[in-house]
């Protein structure tokens, strides 16, 4: 039997949090005890102290404790990362969000014309999600296939064999941001990944957040992440190039806070960006609203921001409050995933205390 291990780690006393905190150190050591998680790890700070905890095992048979500071795979959280260097080629110039697609990558996307730059950022370009397609997608398992290496081009041509149907609804599709990395490529004549160590990465001091391109390993330490066959498998290793700019980054915990807290406190686009980013579509029928390459989530106490992602043995979730308090969770699921309902009762503790 796995046991159980909760390790906390108090960087200051939270005058503010303390009641939060102490709901979630408690949730993360139950959710690894009724199998949603094989380990787990969250980091809540509110501008005068932070908290940092994790329960579970780093490796199932092997054991040992998961590292509060550990790397993980972000997934989806790649998106904001992404947008947040379209916008800044907008403040630049460079670029304009109702600017059509065909005008920068012509001949790229079909009927690009009428796609704009906002639609794709957005996910309302109705195109179809390439990871609809079986064998295509990250958060399954892909037996030796997760070791093979995709090209964009390659993964937008699975994309543009099939189109939605024409029912006016939001769809959430991982196409767009793959176009949205060619189209930062295009527009700086660098890889997409070079644009955001040096527009982001660098500047912020993010040390530990990498853009692994075809490298199959996490850095150390890591927990290692399974699927359920029904039994666990190592999914740990794999190639994220089936989700570039969707969704292969990897970060820590604090890498993580630090970025939202950058980007919504507003040192990295202009104002007039970040309010863009922040005007949402409202009815996705997701539980979130959606801006550009940011969710808002509904909580008791008020919206919070951010993104969640998911990539086979991953899930994140990295919210901030306009008060300024955050909360990143890292989660590597067992024998079933973590309910909605786990998760928001977090936020609810670590946000509404």
């Amino acid at each position: 039997m796995m046991q159980t291990m909760l390790n906390v780690l108090v960087a200051m006393t939270m005058a503010a949090g303390g009641q939060a905190t102490a709901g979630v150190g408690p949730e993360l050591e139950k959710m690894v005890e009724s199998k949603g998680a094989t380990a787990a790890l969250a980091r809540i700070s509110d501008g005068k102290g932070t908290w940092s905890g994790a329960a579970g095992v780093r490796d199932i048979k092997r054991g040992g404790e998961p590292a509060p500071g550990g790397y993980f795979r972000i997934g989806s959280v790649t998106k904001t990362f992404v947008a947040t260097v379209v916008l800044q080629l907008v403040d630049e110039g460079k670029v304009r969000l109702d600017d059509p697609i065909e005008q920068h990558l012509p001949g790229l996307v079909p009927d690009g014309a009428g796609i704009t730059v906002r639609e794709l950022l957005n996910h309302t370009s109705h195109l179809y999600d390439y990871m609809s397609e079986p064998g295509y997608s990250t958060n399954r398992w892909r037996g030796k296939d997760r070791f093979r290496s995709y090209e964009p081009r390659e993964l937008l041509k699975v994309a543009f064999a099939k189109k939605l149907p024409d029912d006016g609804k939001w769809h959430y599709s991982n196409t767009n941001y793959v176009v949205l990395g060619l189209l930062v490529e295009k527009l700086t004549g660098r890889p997409y990944g070079k644009e955001v160590e040096r527009r982001i990465l660098r500047p912020l001091g993010l040390r530990h957040t990498v853009v692994p391109g075809d490298r199959a390993g996490l850095p150390s330490p890591h927990a290692k992440g399974y699927e359920a066959m029904p039994h666990l498998v190592d999914a740990t290793r794999m190639n994220p190039s089936l989700d570039w700019a969707a969704g292969e980054m990897i970060s820590t915990a604090a890498d993580l806070e630090r970025f939202m807290a950058a980007l919504l406190g507003g040192k990295l686009t202009s104002a007039a960006s970040l309010r863009a980013m922040r005007t949402t579509v409202e009815k996705t029928g997701a539980g979130f609203a959606y801006g550009l390459g940011l969710q808002a989530y509904p909580l008791p106490c008020g919206r919070v921001w951010g993104h969640s992602g998911e990539l086979i043995g991953y899930q994140t979730y990295a919210f901030r409050s306009d008060s300024g308090r955050s909360m990143t969770l890292s989660i590597n699921p067992s024998t079933r995933n973590p309910s909605t309902e786990e998760i928001m009762g977090m936020a609810t503790k670590a946000f509404c205390g």
